[in-house]
């Protein structure tokens, strides 16, 4: 076993940029590097820009212990297999965790990109004083992480958590996912764009500015999201629901409506002290939730 005072690597690999940087136990980071996503982004070609990006991080260093990967897809239940990656080619049940670990001799465990944000907020961010929370990602898509006595839960196959997938409205718009009428499908930066025509960030000026139709949007917004967080606080009791991804800057516009929902719909039973919280690390969470998956398999 590692001394618990090793340094390790945390990685966050998205289909534009590869982000690393090197942790110690307290979570300070001590080195970070940004490089750009081989394009294509095979398997193959992404291995050799991490060994790179990696070999000039630890360069400074003399020792470090183990590696985190965040990845935007699934990852099997042994935190060892890439199973699908958006935005990056041919990318298929690839066991990227003992490419790296053969090439680094250093011990490798991974997770999806919304697993490992919800891992950073929990350990160094807006959740650090809880727990057990959940963690949604509203971007692009909407991703999620589940934290159950301070540990990541993703099941016995590695897929729990993708919150966004839970069913909202049975009729409603095809999801990717195969399912119909998904909370993604209602407030995801796509849902948004496909309803109003606008950018979140666009529709959140519009709104500050007093436009009356911008905010009656949010509103409405607060109250699907909150129904939807409704199912997931009866199911798990979390002490906070951290929000996350770019649409959570427009928190001060659905908040309160979405307060409401949960208040109508969630038994106080089930939801005495529950605080809804906005994500406070920004684009770092996944490099720093990579890190903490990289403490846990040396730490145990």
């Amino acid at each position: 076993m590692k001394p618990k005072s090793a340094q390790v690597i945390g990685i966050d690999l998205g289909g534009t940029a590869i982000k690393l940087g090197l942790f110690e136990a307290d979570g300070s980071c001590n080195q970070s590097l940004t490089v750009a996503t081989p394009q294509p982004a095979t398997p193959e070609a992404v291995l050799a820009a991490i060994l790179n990006a990696i070999s000039q991080i630890t360069a400074p260093v003399e020792s470090w212990a183990a590696i985190g990967v965040g990845l935007p897809g699934p990852v099997d239940g042994t935190g060892r297999i890439s199973q699908v990656a958006i935005n990056l080619e041919n990318w298929r049940d690839v066991p990227l965790a003992d490419w790296l670990e053969e090439k680094t001799q250093k011990p490798v465990i991974m997770a999806n990109d919304a697993n490992c944000a919800g891992l950073g907020e929990a350990w160094l961010g807006a959740g650090r004083n809880f727990d057990n929370l959940i963690m949604l990602t509203l971007g692009t898509g909407v991703g999620g992480a589940i934290i159950l006595n301070r540990q990541l839960f993703v099941g016995h196959r590695g897929a729990a958590g993708e919150l966004g997938l839970i069913t909202l409205n049975p009729d409603g718009p095809p999801c990717n996912s195969g399912n119909q009428g998904s909370l993604e499908q209602y407030v995801s930066v796509q849902a948004i764009r496909r309803e109003t025509g606008d950018h979140p960030s666009d529709l959140a000026k519009k709104a500050i500015a007093g436009d009356s139709q911008a905010l009656a949007y949010w509103e409405e917004y607060g109250r699907r999201l909150g129904a939807g967080l409704a199912s997931l606080i009866y199911v798990l009791t979390p002490e906070a629901v951290i929000l996350g991804g770019g649409i959570s800057a427009a928190a001060n516009l659905f908040l309160p409506t979405l307060w409401e929902e949960i208040q109508r719909r969630v038994l106080p039973t089930s939801r005495e002290g529950l605080q809804i919280l906005t994500a406070e690390l920004g684009n770092q969470a996944g490099t720093i939730g990579a890190a903490r998956l990289a403490f846990q398999i040396i730490n145990n």
